[in-house]
């Protein structure tokens, strides 16, 4: 789940990356990373870390040119101590390209042995952007005929690179002295969306990102989703192409996308996430309601802060009182993209603070976007309880979380998923809450995609059921087995 952006303007770019960066920030938190291009050549600072503690003056000052591209990293494959890991990744052939990447490969094992035993190319990490990187430089080489490089060579690439590799991506690629590259795999699993401001010259500016928020902070103008399957190539003048270049294209985004990982202040497919998850509330309201006599609940609470449209839909629907009873420390990122359990348990206490007075004697209903590994669940029900809670009823906006999430969200092994193999009451006990409501998985794709043109969601890590159809139980096995070795 990074965060990615691409820019191509007419004045130095590495200001307005960094700026995107900072808005992206919640996509991930274990490194970034900004590369510009100032003609031909290109300029790459990155290291572990937050966008804030990562650039320093004397970095931004290398950052010449007007076309860059920026990364902040949440691991899914690959070391997150290693900052040789960090995007974005470089080859020198053919011209140079730089790339970034959002989402997860799931064909990494056939990949990485035909880019050395039939393309001869070396992957020097585990990252799986490095090997997206050199399919892609290998597919281009294949389309040039002479020095010249035109759209036309770039999206046949594209199109090649949707033919090798399997699993979600939205990718944005510097290719020197030439311009910059966008794209998405043909289920546009990951969001990317396309922006055009005009600037004092007359010429155009474009800007590609993982989320419409940054886009509308730097004065862009949203011109649309770019389209699963679809390549945009942006030239270093400005002049914009795009093609589809997939066979068979679906949109089937992220569900999680909404439920958790992407800013409310975001629109991605055409849905507004903040009214996705107001709309979740809604449904959440009425299962409620079926699950819990009447008068057991005093009050509603949300964990701050992605659950907070959710939970002010159930009580307004419910008629119960809402309030804040959990104050947020806003200096310790969130919990769900840390790196490692015992990070995630230490900050838990350290970002939330239960206050007495409004849980003394109530019986609370809790309202959590999702409930993944049950680490950070679990101890808000022991604050609530400690804090003075008669009785302690926990819900999630989201379906149990049984299944392994190979799409680009750290959800590897199912022996970490509290719901996996666990009935619902089994999960109420296993947090210490006397009660314990779920979202149907019906209701959740009902409340995310009304209103829209949208007419499937990736749901796989609530259902099992993978999208691109390739995602075996052995390969399953396999991923399980590699993140617990």
């Amino acid at each position: 789940m990074c965060g990615i952006v691409g820019i191509v303007s007419t004045e130095p770019v590495n200001q307005q990356v960094y700026d995107s960066l900072l808005l992206l920030q919640h996509r991930g938190q274990d490194s970034t990373g900004i590369a510009t291009a100032d003609g031909s050549t290109f300029h790459i600072s990155k290291a572990k870390g937050q966008v804030r503690e990562s650039f320093r003056t004397r970095d931004m000052r290398t950052l010449l040119g007007t076309m860059g591209l920026g990364h902040v990293r949440y691991v899914t494959r690959g070391d997150a101590a290693n900052e040789q890991e960090a995007q974005p990744f470089y080859v020198n052939a053919p011209y140079g390209i730089i790339l970034v990447h959002n989402g997860n490969l799931t064909n990494t094992r056939e990949l990485s042995a035909a880019l050395f035993n039939i393309d001869r190319r070396h992957v020097n990490s585990t990252s799986d952007t490095e090997m997206l990187l050199n399919v892609l430089a290998t597919e281009l080489q294949a389309q040039i005929p002479s020095p010249e490089l035109d759209p036309d060579q770039v999206f046949a690439a594209v199109s090649q690179v949707h033919r090798r590799v399997e699993g979600s991506y939205a990718a944005i690629a510097m290719i020197a002295g030439h311009g910059l590259l966008a794209f998405r795999d043909p289920f546009g699993i990951r969001p990317l969306i396309l922006g055009r401001r005009t600037a004092d010259t007359g010429k155009d500016e474009w800007i590609v990102a993982s989320e419409s928020l940054v886009l509308e902070a730097g004065g862009y103008e949203v011109v649309r989703d770019v389209a699963p399957g679809e390549a945009v190539f942006i030239t270093m003048g400005g002049e914009l192409f795009s093609r589809q270049c997939a066979v068979d294209p679906r949109l089937v985004p992220c569900s999680f996308e909404y439920v958790y990982l992407a800013r409310p202040d975001s629109i991605m497919n055409g849905i507004s996430v903040y009214e996705a998850r107001l709309r979740l509330g809604n449904r959440l309201a009425d299962t409620v309601a079926r699950h819990t006599p009447l008068g057991d609940i005093d009050v509603v609470m949300p964990i701050p802060d992605s659950s907070r449209p959710a939970a002010m839909q159930v009580a307004q629907k419910l008629g119960i009182e809402y309030r804040e009873g959990f104050y947020k420390n806003r200096y310790v990122g969130r919990t769900f993209i840390m790196p490692g359990q015992a990070e995630r348990k230490k900050s838990v206490r350290q970002k939330l603070n239960a206050m007495s007075s409004e849980f003394r004697g109530k019986n609370i209903l809790i309202v959590d976007d999702s409930i993944v590994r049950g680490t950070t669940s679990k101890q808000i029900v022991e604050m609530a309880r400690a804090a003075g809670a008669n009785k302690v009823t926990f819900s999630s906006a989201a379906p149990p979380v049984r299944y392994p999430h190979v799409y680009g969200i750290n959800m590897p092994s199912r022996s970490e998923l509290i719901a996996s193999g666990r009935k619902i009451p089994e999960i109420g006990r296993e947090l210490g809450a006397d009660h314990m409501i779920y979202q149907e998985v019906a209701d959740m794709k009902d409340a995310i995609i009304e209103g829209s043109s949208v007419t499937e969601l990736e749901m796989s890590c609530f259902t099992g059921e993978y999208v691109t159809g390739t995602v075996t139980p052995e390969y399953l096995e396999w991923v399980e087995r590699t993140q617990l070795s």
